[in-house]
């Protein structure tokens, strides 16, 4: 192998351009030469292909986002789009392909893996959600953005005696609620893994109450059942009955704009140089992850058709220490 390239696609994460100077890096070190796609599947099947080297990712460990840039692409969704990607991935001579993402990303990597072209994968999505790996990169980072949004929000949920309910990003998956309820010890969280009702909740704001607390802070993820502007709704609809009000702060896209911590820094060179090794040891169709503190791989098979398990202990972890 002497020609490769990389791109980023799906939604952005922090330590995503560290993933990028690694593979560029590493694969300069083999002997490379390396390019980059701008714009993800989109720009691969447009043609934005152009070498970069080793001072061109200077200086970007410590940036979020990514210097790719990433779209979505309808057209790679077809298989005639796909075959086009590969004609453009031919047509510049490159032998291999490192992309980095999550769930869709990868489910196009392996689109390519199948029609024959060496494909491997980094996990990078703030969501937590990929099979193939513990944690992701961004992941840390988004979480520690979304337990400042937390204590931020005790401090003043305390002076005024109120109850506030956060919504945090994560699709489909409750990873991030999760974690940042304990870690911020919330009263409440509500997750997609697990159904709970609006009466629950003011259960929980009630108990709250009595117990003392001069402030409830409740988290929900935003593919829950009920999620925040639901959860305001119903309360505003049963105030005088319930006898709450609460405040709701949704953060969206503020956690994915980070600047990556150290863990997503060092995480992301890592799973960037093991894409790296991986095409060097000619294993391709494989998603490059961490399973218990090791850099590993998973066939890309195995990644997009099994979900990733939430450990539903930690909610019970939560319950006991709110």
């Amino acid at each position: 192998m002497k020609r490769i390239a990389v791109l980023t696609s799906g939604g952005d994460a922090p330590g995503m351009n560290a993933a990028i100077r690694a593979v560029v890096r590493t694969g300069i070190v083999r002997g490379w030469e390396v390019y980059s796609i701008y714009n993800g599947y989109e720009g691969l099947i447009d043609g934005i292909i152009k070498p970069i080297g080793a001072r061109e990712v200077g200086g970007i460990i410590h940036r979020g986002g990514t210097i790719l840039g990433s779209a979505r692409s309808a057209e790679f969704k077809t298989q005639a789009g796909q075959l086009k990607a590969i004609r453009n991935l031919n047509k510049n001579g490159i032998e291999g392909l490192v992309v980095i993402g999550g769930n869709g990303s990868q489910t196009g990597n392996y689109f390519l893996h199948q029609l024959g072209f060496p494909v491997v994968g980094v996990a990078s999505t703030i969501d937590n959600d990929l099979y193939g790996s513990d944690i992701c990169v961004g992941v840390d980072t988004a979480l520690n953005i979304a337990l400042e949004a937390i204590d931020r929000l005790k401090n003043t949920a305390t002076s005024h005696q109120r109850a506030f309910l956060i919504e945090i990003m994560g699709r489909d998956c409750g990873y991030l609620a999760l974690m940042a309820s304990i870690a911020g010890g919330a009263e409440a969280v509500l997750i997609p893994e697990v159904d709970v009702e609006p009466e629950v909740v003011a259960q929980r704001l009630a108990m709250a109450y009595e117990k003392g607390k001069a402030h409830a802070i409740i988290v929900v993820a935003e593919g829950a059942k009920y999620n925040a502007t639901t959860l305001e709704e119903y309360f505003k609809k049963h105030r005088d009955r319930l006898c709450f009000d609460l405040r709701v702060t949704i953060l969206g896209h503020v956690q994915r704009g980070g600047d990556p911590g150290a863990y997503d820094r060092i995480l992301a060179s890592r799973l960037g140089a093991g894409a790296v090794d991986a095409l060097g040891r000619g294993e391709f169709g494989v998603l490059v992850g961490m399973i218990k503190g090791q850099v590993t791989t998973t066939p890309l098979e195995d990644v997009v058709n099994n979900k990733k398990q939430l450990d539903l202990n930690l909610i019970e972890l939560a319950k006991l220490l709110d």
